[in-house]
């Protein structure tokens, strides 16, 4: 390796650094991914001259000899980068390349052209696809060996507050060790060419951008002109004649937030302006994080001194590394990428799919169709964009998941957008689906007569604690998204028969496989007549069981079911929406009623033993218990606690009204809240 640009993997100490230890990340690369990979081809090279063998990430003794080319590689004292511990010696070369490559000789991935420089015996050169792994000084990679630029298939940058001050009390906890070791921040995965500085980031992203927010923050700080000038030329390649360098900005940020981040963070004295600014008016989640961010780290450098702030310039540029790992490999990056495990936002399939699919679209209008991606995930939401494609394959496929997402939506969705369809899945699979996806979640569904009733079904399936009936929720906006009609007798039933496995505690496996049953159905046309839409007479009947037990004990259905009690016992069909920020279940006649209560003189220990937990003795409130009036007597329970429970719920309305509550009143009020919900779901 070239220790002036990279630095000498095998000479730096980061123990009491570094988020992960480079040679095990390294060797990660070598394990991932073996299959289909070819083998490893084995070329001798110029032998190198020995190096100064020292132990593991030890810092080098100065002025010490050099042992003999069999110390260099003794056990656990020569390990190159990308090997994993352990390795020694072997008697000739294909065992000792065996040894160097993990034990295996062939099949391993295309991911590494690196020489063994630290084994003088063959100095031979593993080739695989070009890939080269260095550990980088700061000042190293924001110099003119690396022109960074975020492909716009990329996410866009989405670091908060918290994981950029996270990276700063982390790189000051090293300021104030003090002990001159290095600091290790993580990783990059670049598509580069080792010919040129163009490097298009593929990971590390957040990290990148956040660090340039680091310094500019530190630039306009800073008191000292040169302390200056030296930030500004991090950040930015101020131009050189002679090397043929025009001046620009070393990280180039995607397109809808690149002249913004150059404008407004790249541009020495920028940062005051950036603060002032209406985060409303700023037109991206991008770049309202970049404004936080340098807010929180303005924040907290300002209150420094100085000479604070030059001591951490001094560690971020000399002691701080990043491990870039590059090749000119598209996909040996994803491969790559893919087992990383860094403190940036891990990087989810939806990502993954996004770089194959708009990098397949020809270069004039992929930006475009980045930028309906883009659009799709922030109407979204990370997570619930994430969920989509697994909602996607769900439909796609009719099947219960198997694999990994990573391999299956490649092979039941995407096998369908070959040779130059990519458009195509954009189009007319993702952001249908999206929108189809935020209808359901903001209950906007808008097409005439019906579509209140619509709303009103999605509302209740909302209310459950699974996501699982969502893709047959989109497979029937996408298909009869037109009749609300429709929509609202399918929509009856799936709730129906959601709430009922809901209620009867049906567990995932047996639920997902249920589902996908009934899109297998759907698929098939079999519309509102398909039979895993219907319940069987046995979950009819457990159903009802369930409903008729000890509700209050059933703590992941109860709220749900009182809820959707509260909906049919209200007048007028008026379906109210609660806002408040808690909903408690509370018992009318009390668990644990005092020894001289009246609560003992209307109710026997049987009859308390029965009644209880039931549904007839529940009621909603809006408000925390209140274990001192939980007690009381019903007459004084209504007055004190019943009726302050701020919002009014039609079933507690109903308590409120009652002048007494006896065994034989809850009875009827029984027998009146089942048939409700029986009435309701047709059991």
């Amino acid at each position: 390796m070239d220790a002036e640009a990279g630095g000498d993997l095998f000479q730096r100490d980061a123990a009491l650094t570094v988020a992960r230890d480079p040679h095990d990340v390294l060797a990660e690369l070598l394990q991932a991914d073996s299959a289909g990979a070819g083998d490893v081809t084995v070329e001798p090279g110029p032998k190198p001259a020995p190096p100064t063998p020292v132990a593991r990430f030890s810092p080098a003794p100065t002025g010490s000899a050099a042992p003999s080319a069999d110390a260099a590689c003794a056990d656990d004292v020569h390990r190159p980068a990308v090997l994993p511990p352990g390795l020694v010696h072997a008697p000739d070369r294909r065992a000792h390349m065996t040894r160097h490559t993990g034990g295996r000789s062939a099949g391993l991935p295309r991911l590494l052209a690196l020489r063994c420089g630290a084994c003088p015996r063959y100095g031979m050169m593993v080739i695989m696809a070009q890939l080269e792994a260095r550990e980088v000084p700061l000042h190293k990679v924001f110099c003119s060996d690396y022109d960074f630029r975020i492909p716009d298939y990329q996410r866009p940058y989405a670091w908060q507050p918290e994981q950029a001050q996270q990276l700063l009390a982390d790189l000051e906890e090293a300021l104030l060790r003090g002990d001159g070791e290095p600091y290790f921040l993580g990783s990059l995965v670049l598509v580069k060419d080792s010919r040129t500085a163009g490097a298009d980031v593929i990971d590390g992203q957040q990290r990148l951008t956040t660090l340039t927010i680091l310094l500019a923050v530190l630039r306009d700080l800073a008191q000292q002109a040169d302390v200056v000038t030296n930030l500004i030329a991090m950040i930015s390649e101020p131009g050189n004649t002679v090397l043929g360098l025009k001046a620009k900005p070393r990280l180039t940020l995607r397109p809808r937030d690149a002249d913004f981040f150059h404008q407004h963070i790249q541009t020495a004295g920028s940062i005051e302006t950036l603060l002032d600014l209406n985060p409303h008016n700023l037109k991206t989640d991008a770049q309202r994080a970049v404004q936080a961010n340098a807010r929180a780290l303005h924040t907290t450098l300002a209150s420094w001194s100085d000479e604070q702030r030059l001591s951490l310039c001094k560690l971020m540029g000399v002691q701080t590394f990043l491990v870039a790992v590059s090749t000119p490999d598209l996909d040996s990056a994803h491969r790559i990428f893919s087992v990383m495990n860094s403190r940036g936002l891990d990087l989810s399939p939806a990502d993954i799919f996004k770089a194959q699919i708009i990098g397949e679209i020809d270069e004039e209008v992929s930006e475009i169709y980045a930028r309906r991606w883009e659009d799709a995930e922030e109407s979204l939401g990370r997570e619930d964009f994430s969920d989509l494609f697994l909602h996607i394959r769900m439909i796609f496929s009719g099947e219960r998941a198997r694999q990994e997402l990573l391999k299956e939506f490649q092979s039941q969705v995407l096998v369908h957008y070959k040779g130059g369809r990519a458009e195509e899945f954009v189009n007319q699979v993702l952001v249908p689906y999206a929108e189809a996806s935020a209808v359901i979640r903001d209950r906007a569904y808008a097409a005439g007569s019906g579509s209140d009733q619509v709303n009103l079904w999605f509302r209740r399936l909302l209310q459950l604690d699974n996501n699982d009936w969502w893709p047959a929720a989109l497979w029937a906006l996408r298909s009869h998204g037109d009749d609300p009609l429709w929509l609202g007798a399918f929509l009856r039933l799936l709730e129906r028969l959601a709430a009922s496995m809901f209620v009867r505690r049906v567990y995932t496996t047996p639920r997902v496989f249920r589902f996908a049953d009934l899109l297998t159905e759907l698929n098939a046309g079999k519309g509102l007549e398909a039979p895993a839409l219907q319940l069987t007479e046995t979950e009819r009947a457990e159903t009802l069981r369930r409903l008729d037990g000890e509700v209050y004990h059933e703590l992941r259905t109860r709220r749900f079911i009182l809820l959707r009690l509260d909906e049919l016992v209200a007048e007028d069909d008026i379906v109210a929406t609660y806002d408040a920020p808690r909903i408690t279940v509370e018992h009318v006649l009390p668990q644990n009623p005092g020894p001289e209560s009246q609560w003992r003189a209307d109710f026997t220990a049987d009859e308390r033993t029965l009644w209880t937990h039931r549904l007839a003795n529940l009621v909603l409130l809006s408000r925390a218990k209140n274990s001192q009036v939980q007690n009381l007597d019903f007459t004084a329970k209504k007055e004190r606690y019943l009726k302050r429970g701020v919002v009014t719920f039609p079933l507690t309305t109903q308590v409120l009204g009652q002048e007494t509550w006896t065994p034989e009143h809850l009875e009827k009020r029984q027998s009146e809240l089942l048939g409700l919900l029986a009435e309701e779901w047709r059991l």
